[in-house]
């Protein structure tokens, strides 16, 4: 097969997903056009330089419907020639685009591709384009549905998280996310959103809040013990899946849960000849790419899995990745990586995660893949792995190493 490379790799910043966020009132189209613009200047492509744009996006209903990715790029400067195909994933979908144009360009289906995502959730919020697997009670009852923070309590439970564990972990994600920020270390990814005068709109991520510590998240109730225990009364639904517990512990609140935001980011993808064609240079290789199914009830272990099978699949073991990026949808879900793996925290979203940054959920798989990219340069590092838990309870995973 063709090897299918990263050229290039940009976002936008990630705005509060609320009213008063900074990018409430700029669309996903817009959004997405931002990045669409940013790669093809960076990289002087013009007419029909890549096969496709392979978009992600997870509430496809109202401005982020009807196929988003074909009108992202009439909305950009990309010419009119190139396609858009929207895919969804749930919180992978920036990734599994990733990887879906990556697998065409190594069978061979065109030299190069743009691929990434966008969600605007603060103009279109999480949950609103309904969905089978949570309203109709056919599916959900016989899939012992439950809403995610629920399964991230779930695995928390299972596993013997704490809510120490979990505050510390989402401390540490915001410490490394100001480090990384005051560092300069997004920089050369960062495409800042500016208006229609080209006045700035926005140029760093306003989610975070350093000087985040144990006492100011000590102070937070659990997001989702209502929900559990009272109305409607999912902890009763998780324990007759899961009859070996005898109570779901909640640790999880706004504190170490992932931020609501809005974001975009795109990823430039080509084999070999692309490159040479247009004056590129690769700057890493994508060396596998896996996706998995897994318990929809728990429904966020899927990374540990994903990984179990990309690793199996491609004859390598742990130890030959030298960093890591799992999204922070909750903080259980990187707890359970570290655990499983006995991989060293030292290694993993080293320039913090989504509990710090924000999680535009068709957006973050890409935007991790390119943090991976930029901190294997930064660090003089090899080979990195990103992965993803996913709604319903999937995962996905992408290998990347340095050319």
């Amino acid at each position: 097969m063709t090897d299918a490379y990263i050229y290039d790799a940009v976002r936008t910043p990630r705005g509060k997903g609320r009213a008063d966020g900074s990018l409430h009132e700029v669309t996903a189209a817009r959004l997405s056009a931002i990045a669409l613009n940013a790669v093809k200047d960076r990289n002087n492509l013009e007419g029909h330089a890549v096969e496709d744009v392979v978009w992600g996006n997870v509430t496809q209903v109202g401005e982020q419907g009807a196929c988003l990715a074909r009108t992202a790029v009439l909305a950009s400067e990309l010419d009119e020639s190139i396609p858009g195909l929207s895919i969804n994933r749930f919180c992978a979908s920036g990734l599994e685009a990733v990887n879906v144009a990556a697998n065409q360009v190594r069978g061979g289906a065109g030299n190069a591709y743009i691929a990434g995502g966008v969600e605007c959730m603060s103009r279109v919020p999480m949950g609103s384009d309904g969905g089978a697997i949570a309203v109709d009670p056919s599916i959900a009852i016989e899939q012992y549905f439950v809403p995610q923070g629920i399964g991230a309590d779930i695995i928390a439970t299972k596993y013997g998280f704490s809510r120490d564990d979990a505050d510390a972990l989402a401390v540490e994600s915001q410490n490394r996310a100001k480090a990384a920020w005051d560092a300069d270390r997004f920089s050369g990814s960062i495409v800042a959103v500016n208006d229609i005068n080209g006045l700035p709109i926005l140029t760093h991520d306003e989610y975070m809040r350093p000087g985040t510590d144990m006492q100011a998240l000590g102070a937070l109730k659990p997001s989702f013990q209502q929900i559990g225990e009272v109305m409607p009364g999912f902890d009763s639904v998780a324990l007759l899946k899961y009859p070996e517990l005898e109570r779901i512990n909640h640790i999880h609140h706004a504190g170490n849960s992932s931020g609501i935001v809005d974001g975009a980011a795109a990823v430039l993808i080509g084999n070999k000849e692309f490159g040479e064609q247009m004056g590129l240079k690769p700057r890493a290789r994508i060396r596998a790419t896996a996706k998995i199914g897994t318990d929809p009830t728990i429904m966020l272990t899927g990374p540990v899995p994903v990984t179990q099978k990309i690793l199996r699949e491609n004859g390598m073991e742990i130890g030959d990745i030298d960093l890591f990026e799992v999204n922070e949808a909750f903080a259980s879900v990187v707890l359970l990586f570290e655990q499983s793996f006995n991989v060293d925290h030292a290694k993993v979203n080293v320039n913090g995660g989504s509990i710090a940054m924000g999680h535009p959920l068709g957006a973050t798989g890409a935007i991790i893949l390119g943090t991976l990219l930029d901190e294997l340069e930064r660090s003089d590092k090899e080979t990195g792995l990103a992965t993803l838990c996913i709604g319903s309870g999937m995962g996905a995973a992408t290998i990347i190493e340095r050319v």
